[in-house]
C-alpha cells in the first residue's frame, strides 16, 4: 500500500491537468498578446501602435507616452471613417499625415494590393490616394504627395491639387514592372518597394523588371465555378534566364526618364537601392549570378557618373541583407561576414574602413540603428540559441548586452536610442514587453507581460523542452528534447524527430512556443519523445559552418538527422524501431532524404511541401547555395528524394498544396510519379487552391489532424 498512494496521487495529478487538443491549438487559444506595428515617433517621449478596439469593432492607431500609462491619444480611429477597419498604417516624415491600407490582397509572400487613403491628423479629414486597388504607397518628404505603383506603372498623387500623374508607361502584366518587384525578387531578396523617393522630392529612383523572357508557371485555382481558372506568373527555375532589371530616375515634375549607369559593377542583380544623405547620390547594392560577389554601386545623377563604392566577394556566397545605413555625413555603416562571422562596419564616404566596429565568434542578428555615440543591434550570446540586445561605441569599438535575460530579446528603440521596448521571452515565459531605459541603469518598467495567458496554462501541466549540444559527425550542434510529463526511464517511447535545416536557418531557440510546439506537447502527452536538432548548414554557428552545404544540398542535412536518430535509438528510455521524422519546406526534403536514405533508421516521415529536385526551385535561392545545374548537374541530382524512391522503407506522408507559387505541386507530382514507377506505398494528401502555408478556415486544423492521425498509426 505504501507504493500505491504516490501512484495514485500522481495519476490524479495529471487527470486533474488540462490537456491541449488540436482545436485549440489552431483556434487561438494560446495566442499571445502583442504590442502590435510599434512605431517610435521624432518625439523621442512617444511612440504608435496598431490597435483592434472589439468593443466598437474598429482598428486605431494609438499614441502612447513611453513612460507615462495615462498619456495616450488615439490619432485615428476607423470608428470615424467610412472604412471601418484598416489594416496598416504609415507616417509621412512630418507625422502630420498617415497612410491607411483596407481591402488588402496578397500578391506574392510581402507585396499586397489596397485601397490606400491619407488621413490628415489636424484636420481629421480622409482623402483616397486612387480609386482602384495599388501597391506601395509612400510620402514624399514634404507630405504633399503620394508615390504608388498600378497595373506596373509609377503614379504621383498631389494631395493638395488632388491630381494624379503617370510617370511610366510600358508596365505589362508578364512583361514589364516598374517600381515593384517580379516574384523571385521579392521572395529572395525581399524586395517590396522598389522605388525611392529622393530627398529633395523632386525625383524618383526605381528599378524595372523586364520579365518578358522568363518562363511562365501556371497553377490551377478551382475556386467554386465549373471551370478552373489559370494563375500564370513568371517565376525563373534555376538555370534559367532571369527579368533584367535595370535603375532609372524619373523626375516628378517633367517625367523625364534616365537610366542609370552602373560601370563595370557586377550588376547581373539589382538587390536594392536607396539614397544618401546628399540629395544627387543614389546607391544601389548589385551582385553577379553566382551571388559570391557584391558591389555597392555610388551614382552621381548631377554627373550622370558611377563609381564603386564597396566590393566584397568570398568563394560560396555574400549576405545580400547587409544593413545598409548611411550617416548623415555620407560615412555608412553596415554588417559583413569577411572575418567569418557576421559583424559589423563603418566606412567613410569613399568607402575606405574607418573601424570594425564589433568582432568574436558571435553573430549580429539585427540592427536596429544609431545615434552620435552608438550602434545598437541584436546578436547572439554566449549560446547561439539566444538573442541579446547590444550596443557599440563608434569611437571606442567597445559593445555591451542591453538586455540581460536568457532567452530571445528583440528591441523597438525611440528615436534617440535612450529608451527600448524590449520583447522578451524565453521557453518558460511568454513575451513580455518591458520598457528599458539605456541611460538610467536599464530600469525596467512592463508594459504588457501575458498574464492571462500565463494564468490560462497554469492548468496545463506542459513538458519540458530541454536544450542540449552534442557531437554530430564531428560537429557541436544546438538541439532539444521534450520528454513526456510523466517520462519514465525505464520506459521504451517512440520519438519524432522536427527539422528545418535549411541553409543559414535556425530551429533550436530559447523562445516561447509557436504552433508547432504545442502541438508537439499535444504528442507528447499521448507517450512521445519529439526531439530536433540543427544540423550543418544553419545558421548563428559563423560562415563557414553554415556552408558546408554548399552545392550539395540535401546530403549533409539528412546525415545529421539521421546519426541524431541513431544517437537517440541507443539510449535506453527510446524504441529504436519507432522513430520518425518531419518538416515542412526545406524540413519536408529533408525527412523525405533521412527516410529514404536512413536505411530503416526512420519507421515513417510527413513530408509538408518539400523541394523533390533543386531543379524546380526558384533561381536567386538555389543558385546561392548550389550554382546553376549546367555548372553543377551532380549537386542538384546525387540527393533529390526524387533520385531515391526505391529505397523508401518505412510509412511517408507527402502533402502539398496545389496553389503553391513557391515550391510548385510539380514537386509532390514528380516524386509521386516516381513512388509509383518503384511500385511503393505513400499516403498522399492534396489540399486544393492552398499556398506553401496551407491555411485558411479549418485547413490547419485538418491537416494536423490528419499528420496526427498518421503518427498515431504509424509510430
Amino acid at each position: 500500500m505504501k507504493f500505491t498512494l504516490p501512484i495514485l496521487l500522481f495519476a490524479f495529478s495529471l487527470f486533474a491537468q488540462q490537456q491541449i487538443t488540436l482545436n485549440e491549438i489552431w483556434s487561438g487559444t494560446y495566442a499571445q498578446e502583442h504590442l502590435s506595428s510599434i512605431v517610435p515617433m521624432q518625439n523621442p517621449n512617444y511612440y504608435t501602435t496598431f490597435e483592434y478596439d472589439a468593443a466598437i469593432g474598429a482598428t486605431k492607431v494609438v499614441k502612447h507616452h513611453y513612460n507615462n500609462e495615462s498619456d495616450t491619444e488615439v490619432l485615428v480611429s476607423a470608428e470615424n471613417l467610412p472604412i471601418r477597419y484598416f489594416e496598416n498604417y504609415q507616417f509621412s516624415a512630418n507625422e502630420t499625415k498617415l497612410i491607411l491600407g483596407a481591402q488588402m490582397q496578397s500578391r506574392y509572400r510581402y507585396t499586397q494590393s489596397g485601397l490606400y487613403f491619407v488621413y490628415d491628423i489636424k484636420t481629421k479629414s480622409l482623402q483616397s490616394v486612387f480609386d482602384k486597388p495599388v501597391f506601395n504607397p509612400s510620402f514624399s518628404p514634404d507630405a504633399n504627395r503620394v508615390a504608388f505603383v498600378f497595373e506596373n506603372n509609377l503614379y504621383v498623387k498631389n494631395l493638395e491639387l488632388d491630381s494624379i500623374t503617370q510617370l511610366t508607361f510600358d508596365g505589362k502584366e508578364n512583361a514589364i514592372i516598374n517600381g515593384l518587384a517580379d516574384w523571385v525578387y521579392e521572395e529572395e531578396f525581399e524586395l517590396v518597394e522598389a522605388y525611392k523617393w529622393s530627398p529633395d522630392g523632386n525625383s524618383i529612383a526605381f528599378l524595372k523588371f523586364d520579365e518578358s523572357k522568363v518562363r511562365e508557371y501556371t497553377m490551377f485555382i478551382y475556386g467554386e465555378g465549373n471551370y478552373p481558372k489559370l494563375q500564370t506568373f513568371k517565376y525563373p527555375k534555376s538555370g534559367e534566364v532571369n527579368s533584367k532589371v535595370t535603375a532609372h530616375i524619373v523626375n516628378v515634375s517633367t517625367k523625364e526618364i534616365s537610366k542609370v549607369d552602373l560601370g563595370n559593377a557586377n550588376s547581373y542583380y539589382i538587390a536594392d537601392l536607396l539614397w544618401t544623405p546628399n540629395t544627387d547620390k543614389l546607391v544601389l547594392k548589385t551582385l553577379n549570378r553566382k551571388q559570391n560577389q557584391l558591389d555597392l554601386v555610388q551614382y552621381n545623377t548631377t554627373l550622370q557618373k558611377s563609381n564603386l563604392l564597396y566590393h566584397e566577394q568570398n568563394n560560396t556566397y555574400v549576405e545580400y541583407h547587409n544593413h545598409l545605413h548611411f550617416l548623415d555625413d555620407a560615412s555608412f555603416v553596415l554588417t559583413s561576414e569577411q572575418d567569418g562571422y557576421n559583424h559589423i562596419y563603418h566606412y567613410n564616404k569613399k568607402g575606405e574602413l574607418i573601424k570594425q566596429l564589433t568582432k568574436g565568434n558571435w553573430t549580429v542578428t539585427d540592427f536596429y540603428g544609431f545615434n552620435n555615440q552608438e550602434v545598437y543591434f541584436q546578436r547572439t550570446h554566449d549560446q547561439t540559441i539566444e538573442r541579446q540586445i547590444a550596443q557599440v561605441s563608434f569611437k571606442k569599438g567597445k559593445h555591451i548586452n542591453l538586455s540581460q535575460e536568457d532567452g530571445t530579446h528583440t528591441g523597438y528603440f525611440n528615436s534617440d536610442f535612450s529608451l527600448f521596448i524590449d520583447a522578451y521571452s524565453n521557453v518558460n515565459i511568454p513575451i513580455s514587453y518591458n520598457l528599458v531605459s539605456v541611460k538610467d541603469d536599464f530600469k525596467h518598467q512592463i508594459l504588457l507581460d501575458n498574464t492571462k495567458l500565463k494564468a490560462q496554462l497554469s492548468n496545463y501541466q506542459l513538458p519540458t523542452k530541454e536544450f542540449i549540444e552534442l557531437d554530430v559527425n564531428g560537429y557541436s550542434l544546438n538541439a532539444y528534447i521534450i520528454k513526456p510529463v510523466d517520462f519514465n526511464v525505464n520506459k521504451k517511447y517512440p520519438v519524432l524527430l522536427y527539422q528545418y535545416s535549411g541553409p543559414n536557418s535556425q530551429t533550436v531557440k530559447n523562445s516561447w512556443h509557436s504552433y508547432n510546439d504545442y502541438w508537439h506537447y499535444m504528442l507528447s502527452q499521448k507517450g512521445y519523445i519529439i526531439a530536433c536538432v540543427d544540423g550543418r548548414g544553419t545558421g548563428m554557428k559563423g560562415q563557414e559552418f553554415k556552408t558546408l552545404t554548399q552545392n550539395q544540398l540535401g546530403k549533409l542535412e539528412a546525415q545529421d538527422q539521421i546519426a541524431f536518430a541513431k544517437y537517440l535509438g541507443q539510449q535506453s528510455y527510446v524504441d529504436a524501431k519507432r522513430i520518425g521524422i518531419w518538416g515542412w519546406s526545406y524540413g519536408g526534403t529533408t525527412a523525405l532524404n533521412s527516410l529514404f536514405l536512413g536505411e530503416n533508421t526512420f519507421a515513417m516521415a510527413i513530408a509538408v511541401a518539400p523541394v523533390t529536385n533543386w531543379r524546380y526551385y526558384d533561381t536567386i535561392y538555389t543558385e546561392r547555395f548550389m550554382d546553376t545545374p549546367q555548372n553543377n548537374p551532380s549537386g542538384y541530382d546525387d540527393y533529390s528524394p526524387n533520385s531515391y524512391a526505391h529505397k523508401l522503407q518505412g510509412k511517408l506522408l507527402l502533402v502539398h498544396g496545389t496553389a503553391d507559387d513557391n515550391v510548385h505541386y510539380q514537386n509532390a507530382a514528380q516524386l509521386q510519379k516516381a513512388l509509383v514507377n518503384e511500385n511503393k506505398d505513400f499516403e498522399f494528401a492534396t489540399y486544393s487552391d492552398k499556398n506553401h502555408g496551407i491555411y485558411g478556415g479549418n485547413t490547419r486544423l485538418h491537416l494536423f489532424t490528419k499528420m496526427t492521425n498518421f503518427i498515431l498509426s504509424n509510430l
